[in-house]
């Protein structure tokens, strides 16, 4: 059998908890009104997970309905990639969710870029597939925020969300993973971050470690607000380039869902129109690495996007990160 160079993605599946608050319910904890919120992000909701509930119990559900549709069996997949930053596992959840679908075929690992985390895996996953080493590959975007969430910080507890989604990238002989354009800036690192605060724990004499806790997230939303606006049209325009392809051809823009204001701005630069930007985050704020699987399977499963489509994503986040990918959906 001659060796595929090209890929395809096949299937899609998404998770979200049960349980959401609303706007008006979120006013009850912080200074805020459904009005302020709605206005200024385009947030309306957001699912937030129960203590008992699990990262990797969201990640499986989304995983199982990608492979679903992907018709494809757990036993299939070379690789599992898992997106995220709130592993339930500091040293890693990829593994757990390998064995809880039954891929025991398949190498597992994660890998943490916050919310580029998707659009980098997609890369990666990429990468593996077109040099041949691997033929079924599992991408999963998945967080529970609300877990690092200062639910008495009004200018961060309105925008996070809590969800998983997942996608099937399959060898192929023709390629539908179109171009990419990656970066960061560890400068601007400050802008966003989820960081460990240490406590001096001694030892002996002269020799103390530190121990502690990460911090509620913190951010400087002007400062990403400026960065994502100028930033994500650039990676987008170079991986345009890149494919040989021109804004028109592209059918949808789907972006991180941050803040809808970010995501009128990119499309505005860009001139795509508004009937092409993907949107769902009324109805589940900004799930980090989840937030472009799970809006990608919302759009499939309703039938807008339709096979043959060419959608140009672009995530952007802590690190600072950002980066796009440009693909066509389905085999």
């Amino acid at each position: 059998m001659p060796q595929l160079s090209g890929l395809a993605i096949i299937g899609s599946g998404s998770a979200v908890p049960p349980a959401y608050l609303d706007n008006a319910g979120l006013s009850q904890l912080v200074d805020t009104s459904d009005e302020w919120i709605s206005t200024r992000t385009g947030i309306r909701q957001r699912h937030l997970a129960a203590p008992e509930e699990s990262l990797c119990s969201l990640a499986a559900e989304a995983a199982r309905r990608a492979l679903e549709m992907a018709a494809l069996n757990a036993i299939d997949l070379d690789l599992i990639i898992l997106a995220t930053s709130t592993a339930d596992d500091l040293f890693g959840s990829a593994s757990k969710i390998q064995a809880e679908i039954g891929a025991t075929k398949a190498v597992a690992f994660d890998l943490t870029a916050a919310c580029s985390g998707f659009v980098f895996g997609m890369v990666t996953a990429a990468q593996y597939i077109r040099t041949g080493a691997y033929q079924n590959v599992l991408l999963i975007g998945a967080d529970i925020l609300s877990r690092w969430t200062d639910w008495s910080d009004r200018r961060t507890c309105i925008l996070f969300g809590d969800g998983a989604g997942a996608i099937v990238m399959q060898a192929a002989e023709s390629d539908q993973f179109l171009g990419f354009e990656l970066r960061s800036d560890g400068s601007q690192n400050d802008c966003l971050t989820l960081a460990f605060q240490p406590q001096p724990q001694p030892l002996t004499q002269g020799i103390s470690v530190g121990q502690g806790n990460f911090q509620p997230i913190q951010m400087n939303g002007q400062e990403v607000y400026r960065f994502a606006v100028k930033k994500v049209p650039e990676v987008i325009e170079k991986a345009l380039f890149r494919a040989s392809l021109t804004v028109e051809q592209v059918d949808w823009l789907l972006l991180h869902q941050a803040n809808q204001r970010i995501l009128d701005a990119v499309a505005e630069r860009l001139g795509i129109p508004e009937h092409k930007v993907v949107s769902n985050m009324g109805n589940y704020g900004n799930t980090d690495a989840a937030s472009i699987p799970l809006a990608l399977d919302q759009y499939v499963r309703s039938g807008q996007i339709q096979p043959g489509d060419v959608i140009a994503a672009a995530g952007f986040g802590a690190g600072l990160s950002w980066g796009s990918a440009l693909f066509r959906w389905g085999r």
